[in-house]
Order: structure tokens, then C-alpha cells, then sequence
């Protein structure tokens, strides 16, 4: 879920307890990343309620459930590069220790996504280096980390369009099969902003796709490549508040070795 921060993010300029905000919050969804050491260009910090309705094949081939979520997201554009991360509780009242969750349908469990990206510029070109760490786990005790270093290309169009492609090498740490190389990861996140009128609207799409996949992985998986990804429709009611709909694939990924899809509503508040 790569986002360009350069292209998108708004200024940080309104008063130092927005800063502040968005300090404290950037620190925990980073995971630790300390981009105040360089000059911040662009950022944002928002907080979300969603809720993911898988389509009915989907829940028919996986067993899976359509189900809500919280989140929050920050991000920061800086002279040296940009940073970007979220953290998102799905499920959030069903928590409970893995005792307890023994019979119980894996669709109603707790879960914790969170993830950080980050584009090093590599001097004064349009090619970057490429970090990506994104972990999940559930509270049945299931695990899964993937780290993917590479390199990402920045494309910028006068109208607004934009788009950054990527490719990297894949190390995974799964909870049921160990760790290792799993092969590489390509993708891209694009985007496009339009006014109609004084509307404001967003088209976003974001793709990873998994190539050469150990044997262990694809055992779990169903095939040696996987596919993520999400299109997406913004429309931002003022600067605080926004509201999105995505619509989400996968195939032989997401914990289901089949096809899957569905729509996520999303109501934003920016700070």
C-alpha cells in the first residue's frame, strides 16, 4: 500500500500542536522512524473508521468474513527522500488470548496490520531506494512479516498525474513455515487529483505483485506468484474530513489461495 508523500501530502504549516500531532503519531505508526533529523517538506497524519465487505464468492472459495477496522496513517516528504506508515486494528473488540480463541473461525479474530515505507533519492535523479516493512498477526498467535529492499522510480506528469513504479528483493518471515527469501516484488502506486467545481477528487491505485516464491511459501499460498492491490476514490469534504471507497483484489494472498474481492468504506479525518 506504497503512497507518493512529495505529490499528495499538504503542508504542515497550520500551528505547532498539528505538528506535534503529527510527530507523536508518525513515531508510533513508523515503528520507530525518526525523519525530524532531516528538513520536512510535505506531510499528513489522519485517523479512519472502515469497513471491509468482502463479496459473497469471496466469502463462499476463503471462509473469510467482511469486517471493520480503525486506523491510522502519517507520512512526511523530506530534502532526503519520504516516509510512510500505517496501523490498522481490524476487528478491535474481538481481542482475546489464543486459549480462548481455539475453535473459533479465523475471520472473527483480532488482527494488527502495520507497515512502513521509505524512498531514499538517490542524488538529484528520479530513481530511489526502495525499503519496505509490513507485519500481521492475529490473536490465534498467526504471524507474518515481509521486508522488500529495492529500487522505485518517480514519474510526475504536469497535470497532476503521478506514478511510482517499484521492485525489490522479498525476505518473509511466516509463523507456520520459518523465514527466507521468497523472490522479488514488483508493483507501483499511481494517482490522479481533479476539482469539479470546488470537489475535490482523488483516483489512487496501488498494486504488488509477488514473483518466484520459495516452494514453502507457495505451498501455503497456492502458486508461485501472488497479486495485492486496491483502486481507490477520495473525495475530500474540507481539509478535515475525506471519505473513500476502495475497491480490493487479491489472488493467492491475504491468507486464501484463490481470488478475492471486495469494497472498503472509509471515513478520514486529517489533521
Amino acid at each position: 500500500m506504497n503512497h507518493i508523500i512529495k505529490n499528495t501530502s499538504k503542508k504542515l504549516s497550520k500551528t505547532s500542536a498539528v505538528r506535534g500531532i503529527g510527530k507523536l503519531l508518525a513515531a508510533a505508526v513508523m515503528l520507530g522512524a525518526n525523519p525530524v533529523m532531516a528538513e520536512q517538506q510535505s506531510g499528513f497524519v489522519n485517523v479512519s473508521v472502515n469497513y471491509w465487505d468482502w463479496s459473497q464468492g469471496t466469502q463462499e472459495r476463503s471462509g473469510k468474513k467482511s469486517f471493520s477496522y480503525v486506523g491510522a496513517e502519517a507520512g512526511g516528504g523530506y530534502d532526503w527522500g519520504d516516509v510512510f506508515g500505517f496501523l490498522y486494528l481490524q476487528n478491535p473488540t474481538k481481542g482475546s488470548f489464543k486459549d480462548e480463541q481455539e475453535g473459533e473461525n479465523g475471520a472473527d479474530q483480532f488482527r494488527i496490520e502495520a507497515k512502513t515505507t521509505v524512498n531514499i533519492n538517490i542524488g538529484d535523479s528520479k530513481w530511489n531506494w526502495y525499503g519496505d516493512i509490513f507485519n500481521f498477526s492475529d490473536s490465534a498467535g498467526g504471524y507474518e512479516q515481509n521486508l522488500i529492499a529495492g529500487l522505485s522510480y518517480d514519474f510526475n506528469a504536469d497535470n497532476g498525474f503521478w506514478m511510482r513504479p517499484f521492485l525489490g528483493a522479498h525476505y518473509v518471515h511466516n509463523s507456520g513455515i520459518g523465514a527466507g527469501f521468497n523472490g522479488i516484488m514488483t508493483g507501483w502506486a499511481l494517482g490522479y487529483t481533479t476539482f469539479i467545481g470546488d470537489h475535490k477528487l482523488t483516483f489512487s491505485n496501488w498494486n504488488e505483485i509477488e514473483l518466484l516464491r520459495a516452494d514453502e511459501y507457495a505451498e501455503i499460498n497456492g502458486d508461485k506468484t501472488g497479486l495485492n492491490g486496491a483502486a481507490s476514490l477520495w473525495y475530500q469534504y474540507n481539509d478535515q474530513l475525506s471519505f473513500g471507497i476502495q475497491y480490493r483484489y487479491a489472488k493467492d494472498k491475504l491468507g486464501a489461495n484463490t481470488y478475492q474481492n471486495g469494497f472498503i468504506y472509509t471515513t478520514k479525518y486529517s489533521f
